[in-house]
């Protein structure tokens, strides 16, 4: 569907006999930007798709593309992800059953990679050890993190293995631009049962991203991100207090001892 896209915006300019700079000037961004978008290198907006369908009069041929092109599976997900988590300012990220990848130790998450089966464990450690260099950077983005008490207390690896992940949460909490906070088991029925998520903020606005076996799904709606937006903020809602996530957390750690 996103090949077809592409082919069908150069298509359309061509059959109307307009340069890429006119193209260019009509959805709001750089020529270059337009040639990526007709190579497929890019992915035409909404905003892109209306004003399209608009001067052109397709009957919303773009905007009906584009609408199914995000209910497929992208198998180039993977870098899309990597490449926006990377670049974002602000990181909220809901977790409700294993602790987040960019506060993940090395022995969590190895044993959370060999628990599901895959060969690569190396390799794919290393990709996830790597993505937490966003952290170290001069302007690190700011980190909220939503944690049920479930991931605090099931236990990944043996006993040492979790003391040392609950001991870093506790570090890195203490960091100005990580906030970390828990949803206990007295919230009962809340938002955050419908599933795990995370949301960007970068420079094209909130993209989410939701995960499921196989393959994650990237949200780039902006009405659609911004449900998820209103989903995170109804879970903390449910959370308990900076202060108070940290005396829980230690109060786990401690009893793993």
């Amino acid at each position: 569907m996103w090949a077809w896209l592409a082919h069908d915006l150069r298509f359309y300019r061509h059959q109307r006999g307009l340069s890429g700079d006119s193209v260019a000037k009509l959805i709001n961004c750089a020529r270059s930007s337009l040639s990526r978008l007709e190579n497929g290198e890019a992915k035409l907006d909404e905003g892109q798709a209306a004003a399209l369908d608009e001067r052109w009069q397709t009957g919303g041929h773009f905007g009906t593309i584009l609408w199914y092109a995000r209910l497929g599976h992208d198998p180039n997900w993977i870098k899309q992800h990597l490449d926006i988590e990377a670049g974002a300012s602000v990181i909220k990220v809901f977790e409700a059953l294993v602790v987040p990848g960019l506060l993940q130790t090395p022995e969590y998450a190895y044993e959370l990679i060999a628990a599901g089966g895959r060969p690569d464990i190396d390799e794919v450690l290393e990709r996830r050890m790597a993505r937490q260099a966003i952290l170290a950077r001069e302007d690190p983005p700011v980190l909220w993190v939503l944690l049920t008490e479930s991931v605090l207390d099931w236990p990944v690896g043996d006993a040492d293995v979790m003391r040392k992940q609950l001991a870093y949460l506790l570090e890195v909490s203490e960091r100005p631009n990580v906030g970390i906070r828990v949803v206990p088991r007295s919230a009962r029925a809340y938002y955050g049962l419908d599933g795990s998520f995370k949301i960007m903020t970068g420079p094209s606005g909130d993209v989410a991203y939701t995960e499921s076996p196989g393959g994650g799904r990237l949200v780039p709606s902006a009405a659609e991100a911004q449900s998820y937006v209103l989903r995170y903020d109804r879970i903390g809602q449910k959370a308990l207090p900076e202060d108070l996530s940290r005396d829980l957390i230690k109060k786990v750690m401690e009893a793993t001892e």
